[in-house]
C-alpha cells in the first residue's frame, strides 16, 4: 500500500511538473537590415491637398526584417505589411519562444538589440543595454547574433511591443526599429483577421506602421461576419488616441467605446465581430497628430 500511494504522489507530482500538452516552442529568424525607407510614396496628402518631394519624405534607416531559418530568405513580416513594423510574433500562454537575430546593419554599422515587453525571461534575454551590467544580448554588434528566450507566461496575454534597446535605441527607434508581439490565452480563438497599427512620430510626420497619409497608410481588409482584432501600440514620446469610424467595441469594465489613447510603448487589442460593410477611416483622433498623416482606409467586404 505505502509503495502503490507513493507512487500515485510521484506520478501526479510528474504530472504536475510536466508541461501543458498544447504549449509549444516557436522559432523566428530575425536580421537588422539598412533600407531608405519612404514615409510617403505616392508623395501626396490627399485630404490636405498637398504636395511632398522625396527629399522630405525618404530617408536612410534600419528596421527588422523576418527571414527563413538561418536567415536564408527574406519573408514578408505579415501578410499585410513589410519592414515597418517588424514581423508579428504570434505565441499562445504556456509556449515558449526562441527569437534568433542577426545585425546585418551594413550602412551605419550600428549594434542592435531587441527587447520584449510582456513576456518572463532571463537577463540575458533582456536585450536592453546599461554600461558596466549588459550583455551581448544588449549590444549585438554588425555580423553577429543572438538568440533570445523567452517563455509567454500566464499574464502574458495581449498584445505587446519590442523593439531596439541596444546603445542605438533613439536612433532605432525614431527610424522605425519596432514591432509587436501578439499572444493568445491558452483557449483563445485566433481571430480571422489581425490589424496592427503602430502610432509613431517620423520626422515632421506623424506615421502609422511608418506611412503618412491616406493612400501610403495600409489598407486593412475584412468581410462581414470576420472576427476582427487590432493590435494598437505607440512608440516615440507622444500619446496618440485611435479610432474607426462607423465601429464600438466592448471595453474591459463592460461598456461600448469607440476611441481609446494609447501612450509611449503601451499596446492594446480590440475585437470585434465585423458587420459593418463599406469603407471606413481609422486614425489618431489627436487632430494635428491626424492632419500630419495619422489616418487610413479599413474596407469592409460584404
Amino acid at each position: 500500500m505505502r509503495r502503490a500511494a507513493a507512487l500515485v504522489i510521484a506520478l501526479g507530482a510528474a504530472l504536475l511538473a510536466a508541461p501543458s500538452a498544447h504549449a509549444s516552442v516557436r522559432e523566428y529568424w530575425v536580421a537588422a537590415v539598412d533600407v531608405d525607407w519612404n514615409m510617403v510614396p505616392n508623395g501626396r496628402d490627399a485630404i490636405g491637398d498637398m504636395m511632398y518631394d522625396a527629399s522630405q519624405t525618404v530617408f536612410p534607416t534600419v528596421v527588422y526584417r523576418r527571414y527563413t531559418k538561418g536567415w536564408k530568405k527574406p519573408l514578408r513580416n505579415s501578410p499585410d505589411q513589410d519592414l515597418i513594423p517588424g514581423p508579428l510574433l504570434r505565441a499562445r500562454v504556456g509556449d515558449k519562444l526562441r527569437v534568433h537575430f542577426k545585425n546585418s546593419d551594413r550602412s551605419f554599422g550600428r549594434p542592435h538589440s531587441m527587447h520584449f515587453h510582456g513576456v518572463e525571461y532571463k537577463p540575458s534575454s533582456d536585450g536592453s543595454y546599461v554600461p558596466g551590467f549588459s550583455g551581448r544580448d544588449a549590444d549585438v554588434k554588425p555580423g553577429q547574433t543572438w538568440t533570445y528566450k523567452l517563455t509567454a507566461g500566464k499574464e502574458s496575454a495581449g498584445v505587446w511591443p519590442y523593439h531596439d534597446h541596444s546603445p542605438s535605441m533613439d536612433d532605432s527607434i525614431a527610424g522605425g526599429m519596432y514591432g509587436a508581439l501578439s499572444i493568445l490565452g491558452r483557449h483563445q480563438r485566433p481571430p480571422d483577421k489581425e490589424f496592427v497599427v503602430i502610432f509613431a512620430p517620423m520626422g515632421q510626420f506623424q506615421t502609422i506602421d511608418g506611412r503618412a497619409f491616406v493612400g501610403n497608410t495600409p489598407v486593412f481588409r475584412s468581410k462581414v461576419g470576420d472576427d476582427v482584432q487590432w493590435d494598437v501600440l505607440a512608440m516615440g514620446s507622444e500619446h496618440h488616441t485611435f479610432h474607426v469610424h462607423g465601429h464600438r467595441w466592448v471595453a474591459p469594465d463592460g461598456t461600448d467605446r469607440d476611441t481609446q489613447t494609447v501612450g509611449p510603448a503601451e499596446s492594446f487589442a480590440i475585437r470585434w465581430k465585423e458587420k459593418d460593410p463599406g469603407t471606413w477611416l481609422y486614425h489618431c483622433h489627436v487632430e494635428t497628430h491626424m492632419m500630419q498623416g495619422m489616418i487610413g482606409i479599413y474596407r469592409v467586404a460584404r
